[in-house]
């Protein structure tokens, strides 16, 4: 495949972005990749690593004549790199973020938006538990879902530049305003995670089940919300803050139903209990169908894995 972006500057060296480049060089579609990470530890372990083809020892250095800007960094830190890198973005320079949240991100980055230089939100629908420049690999975002969030700025052909960049690294593209985004990301991530969070949270409150027996005992549920749990807690305290109104109104509606399952528990209610398992289960169906997760005996794991 031809060079799509001549340079590409990656701001932030964790599991995405250090995804991105590894499968920018498997799809050849960057002439050349810089990084920045604000830990030296990690800006050391890239280098190591080769994860990129320099690193930089500032964000206003990486973005130097770079043709798309790429932030990969917490949420809370969005508007702070966006007014330091500002001064250094070339004209006709397009920025975009990996972020699962939109409108906050948004009203951080925009202020310090150059003129000449578009701002596109971008967020890969795909991810691990797991975090740092060692984490990343190139088949990330195959089938995956990119959720593509123009600006009222953006342009329909840096839009589409995107896209096709996305699509080279494997992913699907979707377009969605802010709002809306927002919605969907706090219906399928963001409160699932508390969820998560707050049953591992449960387990090590109750004093008569030992921790021991939590970790030697757990079945594959709990042993799920342990490995979503286990994502980085920096990018996942600023999501919520982030999204609080999104969140807190599917979570609301989470309890509303909660309450409904534990009456019908309560009651006896085994014909409501089975319905409603039967229509959820149904939706797991469709999540396999799509090509978004697999049916594979222990979820695809080896038979050894944790």
């Amino acid at each position: 495949m031809s060079v799509m972006y001549e340079r590409v500057a990656l701001i932030g060296l964790g599991l995405i972005a250090g995804s991105m480049s590894l499968a920018m060089r498997r799809a050849g579609v960057a002439g050349e990749i810089t990084g920045y990470a604000r830990s030296a530890q990690t800006r050391d372990t890239a280098r190591e690593l080769g994860l990129v083809d320099r690193v930089c020892e500032s964000a206003s250095d990486a973005v130097k004549d770079a043709d798309l800007v790429v932030l990969a960094v917490p949420v809370g830190a969005m508007g702070t790199v966006m007014q330091e890198i500002a001064p250094a973005l070339k004209q006709g320079a397009v920025v975009t973020d990996v972020g699962s949240v939109k409108k906050d991100i948004f009203a951080s980055v925009l202020p310090h938006l150059p003129e000449n230089v578009e701002f596109i939100g971008t967020h890969p629908m795909a991810g691990t538990e797991h975090s740092g420049p060692t984490a990343g690999f190139a088949e990330l975002f195959d089938k995956r879902w990119c959720l593509i969030v123009p600006t009222e700025t953006s342009t329909d052909v840096e839009i589409e530049r995107l896209e096709a960049f996305w699509h080279a690294l494997g992913a699907d593209t979707k377009r969605m305003d802010a709002d809306h985004h927002d919605l969907v990301c706090a219906v399928v991530s963001h409160t699932p995670h508390l969820i998560a969070y707050t049953m591992v949270g449960v387990a090590d409150d109750l004093s008569r089940v030992t921790d021991q027996e939590v970790i030697e005992f757990s079945a594959a549920g709990f042993r799920d919300f342990t490995r979503i749990a286990a994502s980085d807690p920096t990018m996942w305290r600023d999501v919520f803050l982030s999204n609080k109104e999104a969140t807190l109104e599917i979570l609301g509606r989470f309890t509303e139903e909660l309450f409904a399952l534990q009456r019908a528990i309560r009651q006896g209610d085994g014909d409501h209990l089975h319905e409603y398992f039967t229509r959820t289960r149904a939706i797991r169906r469709g999540i396999i169908e799509a090509g978004q997760d697999t049916d594979a005996p222990n979820f695809g794991r080896n038979s050894d894995a944790s």
